[in-house]
């Protein structure tokens, strides 16, 4: 089997039920972090580390996340015509080649191991791998990428990997590593959502993979694990009893869970800073926050959101 990864599934049917009210019409992917929408910074990874056909797992309510990547002939010409040649090139980022993209419907919301058991008829009989938007990595080097050249020389099953707070572990699924050599480590065992008493380590699976067909082959059962979903690291451990081609990828970079308030607030912060345009004045008021002892504002307007 080759070891090119072109293929990556994008799994965006959920709700976004931790962001509602604004989730009720506009797919959590489509909330900005600063002036782009998080499904922008996991396709760019995606593109950096060489994928060319880009799978989403959809459902109901999503069409304004398809629409996001086809084009806008009416802005674009607005553009051109004002001469916003820089808006214009930041717009055309957000252009994808015909045929580059597929939509698929998850009909039920069973778990990420069946969203992306819902895309093997278009991942076929290739490694493929498969981005989380709510994961958002700031790395020097993309993480997808990282992983990618470290695939090349282990081939078979890769997770991204990162040690969290022993208490949780309750929230991730959990590897028991074995051997490392460089940034990669031999995985012996994982587990969804162990309680802190059984994990086998504080090593925690985060947003990327890189996986073979035979996972989706061990998908095709949909046995219930962890919460009663499909889960997909359930199906990616059977590989390690089966064949032992399972590895977890220490990355390097920043990880910032954008599926929660708290760390999408905390990525908003980090990436404005970054932002050469925004720094000072965002810097500025940000101290002037932390110094003023007055509540922080609308506080009682929101309290208990």
């Amino acid at each position: 089997m080759s070891r090119k990864v072109t293929k990556a599934v994008f799994p965006v049917a959920g709700f976004g039920t931790r962001f509602l009210p604004a989730t009720k019409s506009v797919p959590k992917e489509i909330l900005p972090l600063v002036d782009r929408p998080l499904i922008q910074y996991a396709i760019d990874e995606a593109r950096a580390a060489g994928v060319k056909e880009f799978i989403f797992v959809t459902s109901r309510g999503k069409s304004a996340l398809e629409d996001y990547f086809d084009g806008a002939p009416e802005l674009e010409a607005a553009l051109r015509e004002g001469n916003k040649t820089a808006l214009l090139d930041t717009l055309r980022q957000t252009d994808m080649d015909s045929g580059a993209v597929a939509y698929v419907r998850q009909q039920e919301r069973r778990g990420l191991g069946h969203a992306v058991w819902c895309a093997r008829r278009l991942i076929g009989d290739e490694p493929f791998a498969v981005i989380l938007p709510d994961d958002v990595i700031d790395a020097e080097t993309p993480c997808l990428k990282q992983m990618v050249e470290a695939y090349q020389e282990t081939g078979g099953n890769m997770v991204a990997t990162m040690e969290v707070p022993h208490a949780s572990v309750s929230s991730y699924g959990i590897v028991d590593v074995g051997s490392q050599t460089g940034v990669t480590m031999t995985v012996n065992g994982m587990v969804e959502k162990p309680k802190p008493a059984d994990a086998p380590s504080n090593f925690a699976v985060i947003g990327r993979y890189i996986l073979t067909p035979k996972v989706l082959h061990n998908l095709e059962k949909l046995e219930a694990g962890a919460g009663g979903e499909v889960q997909l690291t359930d199906a990616i451990a059977q590989e390690i009893t089966r064949r032992g081609d399972v590895h977890a990828f220490r990355f390097r970079g920043q990880r910032f869970d954008c599926g929660s308030k708290s760390g999408y607030l905390q990525a908003t912060v980090a990436f404005g800073l970054a932002r050469d345009e925004l720094r000072g004045e965002f810097l500025e008021y940000l101290q002037s926050v932390l110094d003023a002892s007055h509540e922080p504002v609308r506080k009682k307007a929101v309290a208990g959101a």
